[in-house]
């Protein structure tokens, strides 16, 4: 199990995270850009520190990456001649994985990392907006490539299963970031895209007065600080390019569909999605029991990939090689 918790960044995320260790009774030991939020942290029980040398000296078992990514670089830089590496393992829950592990290998840091990466948030800020109900039911990917060490990975997974109390994935860098930008960036810019299609109608105050359930339920994500979005977006441009082409590519069929009259493709447009309609009305849960998979010392990696693959969820893990899994997302 893992004693200590070094948290880099108390926003959303972040912050969400080390009240949740906390509350479950971990020690926390956190640093922010700004001290703006360590009052209030500290009323949490959260440990705050001046510096990431005096976090790094803490010798936390993980040290948890929660700062945009902009700041990756600077951050890694800071902490590669200070951080134990035998003591500590590092992570993120950044939301693009391959450019964050390139940065961390230009850093020198590529033997202790294990990516992260928590699907949890809102279109909400700060550390005033950092709830540990955010994480209830939260589903985390945990990406890793050849050279992960795997009692490293074990160790950050522990953490994810046990004391977070969510679940798990395991993917590589590139499988992730593709997932990424189909079910989170790719619909920040179709959820952009709406507002703004709205907002240069000349009947724009009459639509606003319309909108419902189902323009509050598309445009969600699009209430987020757009300087946010544009950057996680940027940050998966290649996937997100292509995601947003093939998309465009999809409603232009459709478009030339309603003006023939198509009905035959007009049914296949609205007959393809049915597997995922299927999939949500069924609780996204089968009725397979939980079923332990034990894991192999050589090629692991790719055993993990092919489970998450088939729709199988890790809840905990019941020996250092086997875990207990449940098929939550097969299609």
């Amino acid at each position: 199990m893992v004693n200590t918790i070094g948290i880099v960044g108390l926003g959303l995320i972040g912050g969400s995270l080390a009240r949740r260790l906390v509350g479950r009774g971990c020690r926390v030991v956190a640093w922010n850009h700004r001290p703006h939020p360590y009052a209030d942290a500290r009323r949490d029980g959260i440990e705050c520190v001046d510096t990431l040398a005096q976090l790094a000296q803490e010798r936390p078992d993980i040290i948890m990456l929660c700062n945009p990514l902009r700041a990756m670089p600077q951050v890694l830089a800071d902490l590669k001649d200070v951080i134990d590496r035998d003591a500590t393992t590092l992570s993120d829950v950044g939301s693009v994985k391959a450019m964050v592990r390139s940065q961390v290998a230009d850093a020198g840091l590529a033997d202790c990392y294990v990516g992260a990466h928590p699907m949890a948030g809102t279109e909400l800020s700060g550390f005033s907006a950092s709830d540990p109900g955010l994480y209830d039911g939260a589903l985390w990917a945990i990406t890793v490539d050849e050279h992960t060490n795997y009692q490293r990975f074990l160790a950050v997974a522990n953490l994810i299963t046990e004391q977070v109390g969510n679940r798990a994935i395991v993917l590589d860098d590139a499988t992730h970031d593709r997932a990424a930008a189909m079910i989170s960036h790719m619909p920040h810019a179709v959820s952009t895209a709406l507002i703004g299609e709205l907002s240069a109608s000349p009947d724009r105050n009459i639509a606003a007065a319309l909108a419902a359930g189902s323009w509050r339920d598309m445009t969600r994500v699009a209430l987020t600080d757009p300087e946010r979005t544009r950057a996680m977006i940027e940050e998966d441009a290649s996937n997100v390019e292509s995601l947003l082409r093939e998309l465009s590519g999809r409603l232009l069929a459709f478009a030339d569909d309603l003006h023939r009259g198509d009905d035959e493709a007009m049914t296949r447009f609205f007959a393809e999605g049915q597997p995922f309609r299927d999939y949500k009305s069924r609780g996204a849960v089968n009725d397979a029991e939980p079923f332990a998979l034990d894991i192999d010392e050589a090629g692991w990696q790719g055993e993990l990939l092919e489970s998450a693959r088939r729709g199988e969820h890790i809840i905990r893990f019941t020996a250092p090689r086997q875990v207990l899994v449940e098929v939550r997302s097969a299609l």
